[in-house]
């Protein structure tokens, strides 16, 4: 097929921490079940097809396969794959990449260090907030006690184009020895829109980040991803919804995926403005490598 595909860490200070993504460029032609072969293939929590280097309506038209299934939308596949194509279609610098998901348009702002991209922020679409969980189910499915989960705040599923159950924890403690248990986990998200699980504590491993998270999403073949933009989203609407540092606005950072060696950093920006919730995630790429498929 001779197709040119590139691999990226997303959410990543440096090479080999965030979050792997595969980029397939120019895919258009494939079929639906091919594009699935080759996500089953890369075998990383997603992989993205750039369907045609023209823009449709403003954007790239984009689609994201996790190896079990293609999903609407995903944060660190919407960061990597406009690092892409700026670095490797558009070749300069630019203020900003949209990129038509199934979801929508999600449009990716570029920031830069001496003309090369540093910090890229996506904007969310607005968040949803659903049913609220008891703590002893949660708790069941964590291997968890009940003690474990902070009871300040509810255990609820949000979504910004793909829902997550957020579950704030009281102590890093808690967050390092969540596991899942299968056969409850099945049960609950049989019931639910929801399919994977982000915990949260306020403790974290580097005193300069705010947050410490995991998230479980064993449903998409990923029993435990090192960085998820989309949860993170979900995250930073919750935050400011139920003000769990007490303000309206949040500015933070937030480590994840130090629990299986991937440490990785995602910067939150959200504020509540009575009518909606603005909700921007921010985190670097760094190019890994480039190949072509034959």
């Amino acid at each position: 097929m001779g197709l040119r595909f590139y691999i990226v860490d997303v959410f990543a200070e440096e090479k080999y921490a965030g979050n792997q993504l595969g980029v397939f460029r120019n895919s258009g032609s494939l079929s639906d079940s091919q594009m699935q072969k080759f996500a089953k293939e890369m075998n990383y929590s997603e992989t993205t097809f750039i369907l045609s280097e023209g823009k449709k309506e403003g954007g790239y038209d984009v689609r994201i396969f996790t190896p079990e299934e293609e999903v609407p939308f995903a944060g660190h596949p919407t960061l990597g794959t406009a690092f892409v194509i700026q670095q490797e279609i558009i070749k300069e610098p630019v203020d900003e990449v949209i990129l038509n998901l199934k979801v929508g348009q999600i449009p990716v702002k570029f920031n830069y260090k001496k003309e090369k991209p540093d910090i890229l922020w996506m904007k969310q679409k607005a968040p949803t907030f659903d049913r609220t969980f008891d703590r002893k189910i949660i708790a069941e499915v964590l291997n968890l006690g009940e003690k474990d989960i902070d009871d300040k705040f509810p255990i609820q599923e949000v979504s910004t184009g793909l829902p997550f159950i957020i579950t704030p924890l009281k102590t890093l403690n808690g967050v390092k020895n969540a596991k899942i248990d299968t056969s409850k986990y099945l049960e609950l998200i049989e019931k639910t829109e929801a399919k994977a699980i982000l915990v949260f504590c306020g403790e974290t491993y580097k005193k300069e980040n705010d947050l410490n998270v995991r998230v479980f999403a064993d449903y998409f073949g990923v029993p435990e991803d090192p960085a998820t933009g989309s949860a993170n989203g979900c995250l930073a609407g919750y935050l400011v919804k139920h003000r769990y540092f007490g303000k309206d606005k949040i500015d933070i950072r937030v480590e994840q995926g130090y629990e299986i060696g991937r440490p990785s950093l995602l910067f939150l920006k959200s504020e509540d403005m009575g009518n909606k919730i603005d909700v921007f995630v921010g985190g670097r790429v760094v190019m890994v490598a480039k190949g072509e498929f034959v």
